[in-house]
């Protein structure tokens, strides 16, 4: 992957272009900031009458500009503290989308194994998914996530590189159970949002064995596009278990 692909944005001109609001154009400044890392998930911004100074904008101005970020979901504000860089999604468990059975009836999080890793080229599917030149590189990793012993998830997953370089040559011992806050802490990229699509189909003899089921069983399927704080798709997977334990509850209103 070239590294123009993965570069920080650049700040905004110091003017707003013709057409574009002055709080449209600080948004986009203060969103430019956050995403080359200024202020990283979790942390608070300074003090909004600082922050207006330092723009050379009204402090009303300024608050339109935060209530953008905040409708977008970058930022969140807490009644009395300020406002602050959302944190990134933690496990973004795709056990909402199932009920397996467990001796004290709680979920829980899953136990995790790397079944296989592997850096290949990408195909022109996952190239187009993740926007990736033709040519690059990606790395593969085969999961299997566990409940009190029993296989209930099994996972493809695609990330590219090199952002992801430190999980390709990382110990699989030390990995963690849930991938999201690992994927910040080693390779400071934050899984900001997700899509999930949900199919069904029939589990393959190995895919079978792996879940411990019978080849051909009917499973659930849960394809992921994963998005860092600069909107790019930094992940696809596809998760596959046990259609007879899928369950999922929508309210309409």
């Amino acid at each position: 992957m070239s590294e123009a692909i993965f570069s920080d944005p650049e700040l905004p001109a110091g003017q707003p272009s013709p057409g574009q609001s002055r709080y449209g154009w600080l948004a986009a400044s203060l969103r430019a900031r956050i995403t080359q890392g200024e202020w990283v998930p979790g942390t608070a911004l300074p003090a909004e009458a600082a922050l207006a100074k330092e723009h050379g904008v009204a402090l009303g101005t300024l608050r339109q500009a935060l209530a953008l970020l905040v409708a977008q979901g970058l930022l969140v504000r807490q009644h009395g503290r300020g406002t602050f860089v959302r944190e990134g999604l933690g496990g973004a468990s795709m056990l909402r989308f199932f009920r397996f059975a467990t001796e004290d009836g709680a979920p829980g999080t899953p136990q995790s194994r790397i079944l296989g890793r592997q850096v290949r080229l990408a195909s022109t599917d996952e190239a187009d998914g993740l926007g990736l030149p033709a040519g690059a590189s990606v790395l593969q990793l085969q999961r299997l996530r566990s409940l009190q012993g029993q296989p209930c998830l099994l996972e493809h997953i695609v990330l590219p590189l090199p952002l992801f370089e430190a999980l390709a040559q990382s110990d699989l011992a030390a990995w963690d159970d849930l991938l999201y806050p690992m994927y910040q802490r080693v390779c400071s990229a934050t899984i900001h949002r997700a899509e999930d699509c949900l199919s069904f189909g029939l589990l393959t003899a190995e895919q079978a064995g792996l879940l411990r089921l019978d080849a051909g069983h009917p499973c659930a399927q849960v394809d992921r596009r994963a998005f860092d704080l600069a909107g790019r798709c930094v992940e696809l997977r596809t998760t596959l278990g046990d259609a007879f334990a899928f369950r999922y509850t929508a309210h309409v209103r």
